[in-house]
């Protein structure tokens, strides 16, 4: 499973989302949205966090632990 967590500088609820996907045992990797725009587009992105599992985003904004672990398919 591939997670990564499209994020813009300075994002406070994207430090959020890290701090719950470390909390459930994720990896995941961080990109900055600023720097890869395209994403935005390809994802339709219109609050970051964007969270996207295999390519496929699964929530905008900061969903809550267990919800988060639910998308993913882990325990909360």
């Amino acid at each position: 499973m591939k997670v990564q967590v499209m994020t813009t500088p300075g994002c406070t609820s994207c430090a959020r989302l890290e701090r719950m996907l470390d909390e459930l045992g994720v990896s995941y990797e961080v990109v900055d949205l600023m720097e890869h725009p395209e994403l935005i587009e390809k994802y339709r992105i219109m609050t970051a966090p964007g969270l996207v599992v295999d390519g496929e985003l699964k929530a905008t904004g900061v969903p809550g632990k267990e919800e988060l672990a639910k998308l993913l398919g882990v325990k909360p």
